[in-house]
């Protein structure tokens, strides 16, 4: 691999934690393709890794419930025809699902309120509208 696949400031993937499978992947690719292993599915299980600070994993448990089987995060890979870069592909996936599951939360957007002035020449527009639709009826006419 090329190196530590780095999820965010000094926290990256430890490789020994990483556990990889390769097998036939699918598709069209001529006689290469029946002797070559080159879909990748790698795991990383989450529920008990000791590489993330608590509430990173904490968090990535929570937002990432759905994709998660016992704990564990599976990625596949099987874009490319060789075996290596499908395994590049595979760490890098994880990393960046791992660093937005982990990412704190956004601040809570703060309500703004709406100038007076702005409210003030809403309503003497509204006004305005309604004495001319008033002007419109018939009432008068003889």
């Amino acid at each position: 691999m090329s190196g530590p696949h780095v999820i965010r400031g000094s926290v990256s993937l430890p490789e020994a934690e990483l556990m990889w499978r390769f097998s036939r992947s699918s598709g069209p690719g001529g006689q290469h393709v029946n002797t070559s292993d080159s879909q990748v599915e790698l795991r990383f299980d989450l529920a008990r890794t000791e590489a993330l600070p608590e509430v990173w994993k904490r968090r990535a448990l929570e937002r990432l419930a759905g994709r998660l089987v016992d704990g564990v995060l599976t990625v596949r890979s099987s874009e490319h025809r060789s075996q290596w870069r499908n395994r590049e592909t595979a760490a890098v996936r994880l990393a960046s699902l791992l660093a937005e599951a982990t990412a704190p939360p956004p601040k809570p957007r703060k309500p703004t309120r709406i100038p007076r002035g702005i409210n003030e020449r809403r309503l003497r527009e509204k006004k305005q509208r309604s004495d001319t639709k008033r002007g419109r009826s018939g009432r008068d006419w003889t």
